[in-house]
């Protein structure tokens, strides 16, 4: 067996340069996120392909997602679902999610998403188990593994979980790292990693991605 390739940042923005863009929608919509002082912390556009053709693959219908930010994550699975797709999305912060409201009015999939501003766990509890064909987590680490089981009676089995920011903000094998999340990420990934009923593997692409179905 050959010896596998470090990734690298080259290799990340090779990656990037040959995968689908941001159209002019979405680069206007974090250049308004930006100028609204909202974190430029949403994934890119890249793992958006790939979470994209995970979606398609799995024929998804309903998602639901913790962690709206400023909309971006949600419209880019909005896209991949079927004209009568749903796509439920969970912002703690009352100003994000007005924000994430505003733009998902103007986009192509207003119809496709809903956001919920509340707390993630709160949230999750209200929905009915085996409501949904996927599961995306991109908010605090320190509760990934409660969204996580929630999300594990929420998705249908064959469904998807996914989940940003395996790599802890690139500070993943760090001796100090200067990201409190880090440390929580750390505990996720080997939680994930050993969720009876996941079959799951960490997509080197972004921060890492995790794509798991749900057996």
């Amino acid at each position: 067996m050959s010896e596998p390739c470090p990734v690298t940042r080259r290799h990340l923005q090779y990656v990037a340069d040959r995968t689908r863009a941001d159209d002019d929608f979405l680069v206007d919509l974090k250049a308004a996120a930006k100028a609204a002082d909202i974190p430029s912390i949403s994934i890119g556009a890249a793992q958006a392909s790939l979470m994209q053709i995970a979606l398609k693959a799995a024929r998804a219908v309903n998602v639901v997602e913790v962690g709206c930010l400023a909309g971006y994550s949600a419209i880019q699975m909005a896209r991949a679902l079927p004209p009568n797709g749903r796509v439920r999305t969970i912002e703690l912060e009352p100003r994000h999610a007005a924000f994430a409201r505003e733009w998902i009015a103007k986009s192509n999939v207003a119809g496709k998403v809903e956001v919920i501003q509340g707390a993630g766990v709160d949230v999750l509890k209200t929905f009915a188990s085996d409501s949904a064909d996927a599961a995306f987590l991109d908010a605090d680490k320190e509760n990934y593994p409660k969204y996580l089981d929630e999300c594990l009676r929420i998705v249908k089995r064959g469904g998807l979980i996914m989940a940003d920011n395996a790599f802890a903000f690139g500070q993943l094998f760090a001796d100090v790292p200067d990201e409190s999340g880090v440390h929580a990420v750390r505990r996720f990934n080997d939680y994930m990693a050993a969720k009876p009923g996941l079959h799951g593997v960490i997509a080197p692409i972004g921060d890492g991605c995790w794509i798991a179905v749900k057996e």
